[in-house]
């Protein structure tokens, strides 16, 4: 397992490093847009008034499909479990990606919109697109007031971080986080209305694409840390069980030795 998973890591390692800066850049960008035009250019950027009523959240886990993986699932269940502690009096609806998930919250009576398993063993831009898809008919029909993410990001081989997101609404840019960079000005063509539509439910399946990607890196480098560290504990195991086995072998010869001397003396 250790050996599959390490070369499994390399093209996961590879996919996410050639969709980070992409999924990052557009992004910014659109948080950038959305902190300068009108929340009511599209249906995805609009935020639901406070005196309005109070609909449930959506909450998307993203698990793996396979357990062995050290605390890889335990952390995403912990995180997902402390979102729907904090919304206090919020309802909080579930989209699983993953058994592991799909087991742990489908077994405990909390309401389930969707779930999606045994995906990452052949990930594909088109598992994105089909939770993108439900998320963005959710929050359109109002049926829910916002979309979170939760999941492992990939730092390296020995540490993942998990991340909790909120895809939508999309977020403005505060400004807060670079104080001498000035957002840009944009001029649109055709027009905003148009680019809307086009750019922010794409930027809604990135954001799920990259998190699938990333989640998938996180689980073989978890998994590759986890079984080189059951190996080596094998190793001292056997290591230890061998000196045992040695030592009460050599206790023995020694008794035999001891009963056969003290024979001979006796004749």
């Amino acid at each position: 397992m250790k050996a599959i998973a390490a070369s499994r890591l390399r093209k996961a390692q590879d996919r996410i490093l050639g969709a980070r800066p992409f999924a990052q850049q557009m992004h910014r960008v659109l948080s950038g847009l959305a902190a300068q035009v009108d929340t009511s250019a599209h249906p995805l950027l609009a935020r639901r008034a406070l005196d309005g009523p109070e609909r449930p959240i959506l909450l998307v886990v993203v698990t793996a499909d396979k357990g062995l993986c050290g605390g890889f699932n335990t952390n995403i269940i912990k995180e997902a479990g402390g979102v729907i502690t904090n919304a206090v009096q919020r309802q909080v609806s579930l989209g699983l990606v993953g058994r592991k998930g799909r087991d742990f919250f489908g077994k405990r009576g909390f309401d389930v919109r969707f779930e999606l398993v045994n995906i990452f063993t052949q990930l594909k831009y088109s598992h994105a697109q089909a939770i993108a898809r439900a998320a963005i008919e959710a929050f359109t029909e109002n049926e829910v007031d916002s979309v979170q993410l939760v999941y492992n990001e990939f730092k390296s081989v020995m540490q993942q971080r998990v991340v909790v997101d909120q895809v939508l609404p999309i977020r403005p840019l505060d400004g807060t986080a670079d104080q001498d960079e000035l957002l840009p000005e944009y001029l649109y063509e055709p027009g905003p209305a148009a680019i809307f539509d086009t750019l922010i439910p794409r930027h809604v399946e990135i954001q799920f694409y990259r998190a699938l990607l990333e989640s998938a890196a996180a689980e073989h480098a978890a998994r590759l840390t986890a079984m080189d560290a059951a190996s080596n504990n094998a190793t001292d195991m056997i290591e230890d069980l061998t000196l045992y086995m040695n030592k009460v072998r050599q206790a023995t010869i020694t008794r035999e030795i001891i009963e056969v001397v003290s024979g001979a003396e006796a004749l």
